[in-house]
């Protein structure tokens, strides 16, 4: 035994010490490093063989030393300081984990006193434990059957689609027995907006903005800075005595939560936005409504309004349903049902766009869906006709807008010009547009006309916004011959004096290459 013992002493020794002279070599390693009287013993032996130009280099290589000797200390220091921070940060986590534990204890000690003085309660009312179940039961089926007036705050968790509810609980819908046409309405809300509010625009941008909405409910006012696009949209909104919505669209809107807002978990509330509210309160009525998108492009339109946009193409007004909350509480909204808001079909959506660097470019899904209208000048200042706001019932606006559409399709002349104009742009530019487009083109057309235009410049101008716009997406320099062709060809379908928007579209686009 004693010389497997003497074995197994100098079999350990040799791994141990092996570990040992790593260390030992570490540290003699550092001492030899920092030795200084050895390298002063080095120049003292070699300094009398020394020439001045080696001087210069031996300056130079105890400089070098030294830095490196300073680098290893600063390093050394970082290291240590690491690794301190790094300790420290894990006995803070430690005890954070430690007090959670004794917190969680107590909610257990807590949650068995409850159940305790519960069961003490229910003693003293002469049940059996077992019935307090029953008791409940009972309790919630009272809060149900009270009235909306006495339900507890505390279980509502839609407080500002609540507080309509109780506002319009005896409403009924107001009919205002409007009898203007559409040529009328322009020139009403144009002589609103200059008496009232100091605003002037000219009649074709009054005429376009009302075409706008009879072909789409989302409505894109773009161009410079300081040309009124907000100012319109706010100007609508008071002449009909319904003031707009103005959602200010941050950098940070990623999702549609910034326009509907999102259920808390912790406060076990939904944080409602105005957009949502005046959403909810258009359910009730037959009013025109109108939500502003200020600077939409400021985030990624396709974010956070990529669902509304999908909604919105819905064949029918059924289909326009959005789910809010994936459960349903019985303190819930009257118009909130299985969770689902109806997104009303009274309220139009109008966003604004500056082009410019700070911005992001809006992609052709929401263009193709949107109707945009161009103010990149400001309106001359004339003398209005003093014109009081009205109140407008959506379903005689939307009546208006259809009989528009039955009293002024589509000639078949231009019909067939635009089918020739589709031919020679596929043939040269290999671009074309679908029967979303066409469809738009015809309501926004027939609403043009029957607002006071010309058909041929709202084909002009439909076309020079919705379909050459896709020209910016194709390399330019490649198309810029091909373009004084395609002017020809608008001049020889059209005439020469008419498509004036289509072909200064297209001067601007072959002064950009």
């Amino acid at each position: 035994m004693s010389t497997f013992a003497r074995f197994l002493f100098e079999f350990m020794s040799i791994f141990f010490g092996g570990i040992g002279t790593i260390f030992k070599g570490i540290v003699n390693g550092f001492i030899q490093m920092f030795n200084v009287s050895e390298y002063a013993y080095l120049i003292q032996f070699y300094k009398n063989d020394f020439k001045m130009s080696e001087w210069v280099l031996v300056l130079i290589s105890i400089i070098v030393i030294v830095i490196m000797l300073g680098l290893i200390i600063l390093l050394s220091y970082f290291l240590i300081r690491k690794y301190l921070k790094f300790r420290k940060s894990l006995v803070e986590q430690e005890s954070m984990l430690e007090e959670i534990g004794e917190l969680n204890n107590q909610v257990a000690q807590l949650v068995q006193e409850k159940e305790k003085i519960l069961a003490m309660k229910v003693s003293q009312l002469g049940l059996k434990p077992n019935e307090e179940a029953e008791v409940l039961e009972v309790e919630e089926t009272s809060k149900e059957e009270s009235n909306v007036e006495n339900v507890d705050d505390s279980n509502i968790r839609f407080s500002k689609l609540h507080a309509i509810d109780l506002e319009y609980k005896d409403y009924k819908v107001q009919i205002y027995n409007n009898s203007f046409t559409l040529e009328e309405l322009v020139e009403l809300f144009r002589n609103f907006a200059a008496s009232k509010l100091r605003l002037y625009y000219t009649t074709n941008m009054i005429r376009l903005f009302i075409s706008a909405l009879s072909a789409t409910k989302l409505v894109i006012l773009q161009g410079i800075s300081g040309t009124g696009k907000t100012s319109l949209a706010y100007a609508w909104g008071k002449f009909i005595k319904k003031d707009a919505i103005i959602a200010s669209v941050q950098p940070s809107w990623r999702d549609r939560t910034e326009l509907f807002g999102y259920f808390n978990e912790f406060t076990k509330k939904f944080n409602e936005t105005e957009v949502l509210k005046k959403m909810y309160e258009a359910g009730y009525n037959d009013d025109v409504y109108v939500t502003v998108l200020d600077e939409m492009n400021i985030a990624r339109v396709e974010y956070y309004f990529a669902e509304m946009l999908s909604i919105l193409e819905m064949p029918t007004r059924d289909e326009w349903i959005i789910e809010l909350v994936p459960s349903v509480w019985d303190t819930d909204p009257k118009k909130l049902i299985g969770g689902k808001l109806k997104i009303p079909g009274n309220m139009w959506y109008i966003g604004t766009i500056n082009n410019d660097d700070s911005t992001f470019a809006v992609t052709d899904k929401v263009y193709d869906r949107a109707m945009p209208i161009d103010i990149n000048d400001k309106g001359q200042v004339f003398e209005p006709i003093d014109t009081e706001a009205m109140n407008i019932n959506s379903s005689y606006l939307e009546g208006l807008f259809k009989q528009a559409k039955e009293r002024h399709p589509l000639s078949d002349e231009m019909a067939k010009k635009i089918d020739e104009m589709d031919d020679y742009v596929i043939k040269h530019f290999r671009i074309a547009f679908g029967n979303r487009i066409v469809k738009q083109m015809k309501d926004f057309v027939a609403t043009y006309v029957e607002c006071g235009g010309k058909e041929v410049d709202g084909v002009d101008y439909y076309i020079a916004r919705k379909i050459l716009r896709k020209f910016e997406q194709l390399n330019l320099s490649y198309i810029r011959d091909e373009l004084d062709g395609f002017i020809e060809f608008l001049d020889k379908s059209f005439g020469k004096e008419n498509f004036n928007e289509c072909k200064e579209y297209l001067l601007r686009l072959k002064k950009m290459v």
